[in-house]
């Protein structure tokens, strides 16, 4: 299955669109490829939200209560933006309910956050080919936090079974995006 197709499972009234999967992986690639394709949709990356290095289960919760329940339920969402350089929050952001939204990162698909989206994608790599791609796009900065990342996306993953909650499974080969059904 090629873009194209997810697009065309979506339907005129979607509006919610989960993409998750291990650091590495493609999340970034596919969420800006989809939001190239989808008209007027927005992406949050949860690298703008997470708390430190530590804040993976924080941002989980944070964008399941304060963005997509409320999303979900017909009024404005919002998400806090976390300041990196001054290790500080930054900021509300408001997501209207009927904007369209495509969500990123890991910590974005659990079962809970699946029931208030319209599809929910996991993105799948090999580990050695994750850690050059994170490495190679954040360099040093992200290298002495590697192994204490993968931690809590092991945590994560054996608590929410993100692979289990997903419509789909996406694999980048060659720059090109294919899906194929869980399983």
């Amino acid at each position: 299955m090629a873009l194209d197709e997810v697009l065309g499972r979506l339907g005129p009234t979607a509006t919610t669109v989960l993409i998750d999967g291990r650091s590495g992986s493609g999340k970034s690639t596919l969420a800006l490829q989809l939001r190239e394709n989808w008209a007027d949709s927005v992406v949050v990356r949860l690298d703008d939200i997470y708390p430190g290095w530590d804040g993976l289960s924080w941002a989980a919760d944070h964008v399941q209560q304060s963005l997509l329940q409320p999303r979900a339920a017909g009024v404005t969402g919002h998400w806090r933006q976390w300041d990196w350089a001054a290790c500080a929050p930054k900021g509300l952001h408001p997501v209207e309910s009927g904007q369209r939204l495509i969500l990123e990162g890991i910590g974005a698909l659990t079962p809970a956050t699946r029931a208030l989206a319209d599809l929910g994608i996991w993105v799948d790599a090999d580990d050695t080919e994750r850690k050059r791609r994170a490495l190679d796009r954040d360099g040093e900065t992200y290298r002495p936090h590697w192994d204490r990342w993968a931690a809590q996306e092991d945590e994560f993953i054996a608590r929410h079974r993100p692979r289990e909650c997903a419509d789909l499974i996406a694999v980048l080969t060659a720059g090109r995006f294919e899906f194929t059904a869980p399983g």
